[in-house]
């Protein structure tokens, strides 16, 4: 596909989905056409998720052509395939700002727009919601439609094979597109992709049906008593043939597969379902990337692009290498944790489904036995991490912040409580920028001072990072070692203040206020610091530190000032400064962190500013502190 710009004069006339209704059938594969060319433009411009929306432009066009949408609820899971939803639901104009300050977030979202009836971000969440609303309706006697799109990927979390059991029990309303394009973020793992790959290359089954609901209909009265068994039939032969539905066992009516790129079967079919009652599963079959050709080839690499990264990889092809950029912590947490793994046979690392997000290409082609992506199921990772770590192992399992979110549970009951060796690599730790409040790791640090006999690892420089895994590593105990999404300084310098590994270091010597930073938020303390001539402490740890250290720190200055990138609510500057209070240091304190509100996307430094932690901020904030202070 040409990235030259086109005429949309079809998507011209849409600012609704009801003006989309209006069309002829006829002119519909001419706007699938535009839809494509004005994404891929759109995504040139702004950057953001490319693959998946390519992939669905027809369902998406097809599903607001059938249902009478924002009436009928369409629940898109995650979200990342919802950009030409936006664009057909009056938010084609803002688009130009999307995943910006200021303009529309990177998943749906229920403040933006009466056509997102659920906010998204997480995987797997929709067919819980589209549920609820469907169970709504019926409750309120309301005649509408409730669908939950959600992809094969995400379809391996257990959440959602608790949302189907229930609606199946139900005999729920509700309508579940599988939207089958055998990817995640990570190509699929597991028995159910296995499953749906036998049910895309098999369709004697659904020729079996179809023709044998005509011969059916043409039988008479025999007809309609075999009719009255032929689901029983249909299961029977289903089973017979070995391609009996999962679906279909939990209580839905399964149909397809079908092409996900052939708008008139389609519009026919969801036309036909929309008529039905109970639950429904349509398995559609899409291509992620589609219409362009590189994103065809690699979707994983295509899945988030940069403004101009289209064009930007047509010539990288073709141009020299440029020199490497600095390491990420990403980049700087993997390449060591292969060096751990050639040292250790017990090493072992752990994904759900982030084995490009988070760096582990490297590892698994070195350790292929030694790399388990468990799929989109992150309490199944953190379970299983203790299985491995019971026989002997040395599990560590990479994983973002706000997917950690939802093991926690398992972080306490199977891997803290039993005081499993489980190494967690934290990664997207605090603001993320574009993606947003709902991948923001703002509540990890909290979290995990909280859980005892988990240690927490905030590391500020690459050798602290290592050092922190060397330690993780060599202990009998659960460490969480946490990092954000940026570039990952070499060395910060310092001294250490003691003998232990886990004992902080000071980076400089001021006069009379002392700034304990720490993790990402050292690096920018330590020109505050220079410019207000303070004390700046880098923590290192979480947990554990030593208080009585910390206390003649304390009892030397005038003012102690805390800095986090957590949230400030039951973080490090809350607990530090009630330690600090009981061994009786009574100081003028300061705590700066993560406000309790969800940030907006934008910049990672936009987001920042937003809660008063860029540099500027931290340092005239310290300052008119200690002005307050000194004046009274």
């Amino acid at each position: 596909m040409s990235l030259t710009p086109r005429h949309t004069h079809l998507l011209d006339l849409i600012e609704q989905p009801a003006d989309l209704r209006a069309l002829s059938r006829g002119s519909l594969p001419a706007l699938v056409e535009e839809m494509r060319h004005a994404l891929l433009a759109q995504v040139e411009e702004t950057g953001g998720h490319l693959a998946a929306n390519l992939g669905v432009v027809e369902l998406t066009l097809a599903l607001h052509r059938v249902f009478d949408t924002p009436y009928d609820r369409l629940v898109w899971d995650v979200g990342h395939q919802a950009y030409l939803h936006k664009m057909l639901t009056g938010r084609r104009g803002w688009m130009a700002k999307l995943r910006q300050r200021g303009g529309p977030a990177g998943f749906t979202r229920r403040e933006e727009s009466e056509h997102d009836p659920f906010g998204a971000g997480h995987s797997s969440t929709s067919v819980s919601a589209a549920l609820g609303m469907a169970l709504a309706a019926e409750q309120k006697g309301e005649d509408r439609q409730a669908v939950a799109i959600i992809g094969d990927g995400a379809m391996t979390a257990g959440q959602a094979f608790e949302a189907l059991n229930h609606a199946g029990d139900r005999q729920a309303n509700l309508l579940v597109i599988l939207n089958d394009n055998e990817m995640s973020i990570s190509p699929n793992v597991g028995a159910l992709n296995q499953h749906l790959t036998r049910l895309r290359s098999n369709p004697l089954v659904e020729r079996f049906r179809h023709s044998g609901e005509e011969i059916l209909a043409q039988a008479g009265p025999l007809g309609e008593l075999l009719g009255s068994t032929r689901a029983g039939l249909r299961d029977g032969v289903r089973h017979l043939l070995g391609t009996s539905s999962l679906f279909e066992e939990l209580g839905f009516r399964y149909y397809g597969p079908i092409d996900g790129h052939d708008l008139d079967t389609l519009i026919d079919t969801l036309g036909n379902l929309r008529e039905q009652r109970g639950p429904k599963l349509l398995h559609v079959v899409t291509q992620k990337g589609r219409g362009l050709a590189p994103a065809e080839r690699d979707p994983v690499g295509f899945h988030g692009v940069a403004r101009n990264g289209v064009s930007q990889a047509a010539e990288t092809a073709q141009s020299p290498a440029k020199a490497p950029k600095p390491p990420s912590w990403t980049e700087a947490a993997a390449d060591y944790l292969c060096e751990k793994a050639e040292a250790d046979g017990r090493v072992v690392a752990i994904t759900p489904a982030m084995v490009e997000g988070s760096g582990l290409k490297g590892f698994q082609s070195r350790f292929p036995e030694r790399l388990f992506d468990v799929g989109i199921a992150e309490q199944h990772a953190v379970t299983l991490a203790g299985g491995l770590a019971t026989e002997g192992l040395r599990p560590v399992v990479a994983i973002y912040s706000t997917f950690l979110q939802r093991a926690w549970d398992q972080v306490i009951h199977d891997i803290a409580l039993q005081h499993l060796p489980v190494t967690f690599l934290v990664d997207r730790a605090g603001l993320v920028g574009p993606d947003g409040p709902t991948h923001a790791g703002s509540f990890d640090l909290a979290l995990g001072m909280s859980v005892p006999n988990l240690a927490v690892a905030v590391p500020a420089d690459r050798r602290d990072l290592e050092a922190a895994m060397d330690w993780a590593l060599g202990h009998d105990r659960p460490v969480l070692i946490r990092y954000p999404r940026d570039r990952c300084p070499a060395d910060l310098g310092g001294e250490l203040l003691g003998d232990e590994p886990t004992a902080p270091r000071r980076l400089r010597q001021g006069r009379s206020v002392l700034v304990i930073g720490i993790g990402a938020m050292v690096e920018r303390l330590v020109g505050v610091c220079d410019e207000i001539d303070a004390t700046l402490i880098d923590l290192r740890w979480a947990k554990p530190w030593s208080i009585d250290m910390l206390a003649d720190l304390a009892g030397e200055h005038d003012v102690v000032v805390t800095v986090e990138e957590g949230s400030r609510i039951g973080g490090v500057g809350s607990e530090l400064l009630h330690a600090l209070a009981e061994q009786g240091i009574q100081r003028p304190a300061l705590r700066l962190g993560l406000e309790d509100r969800f940030i907006e996307h934008g910049t990672r430094e936009e987001c920042l500013a937003d809660t008063g932690l860029d540099s500027r901020s931290i340092a005239d904030t310290i300052a008119a502190f200690a002005d307050q202070v000194s004046a009274t």
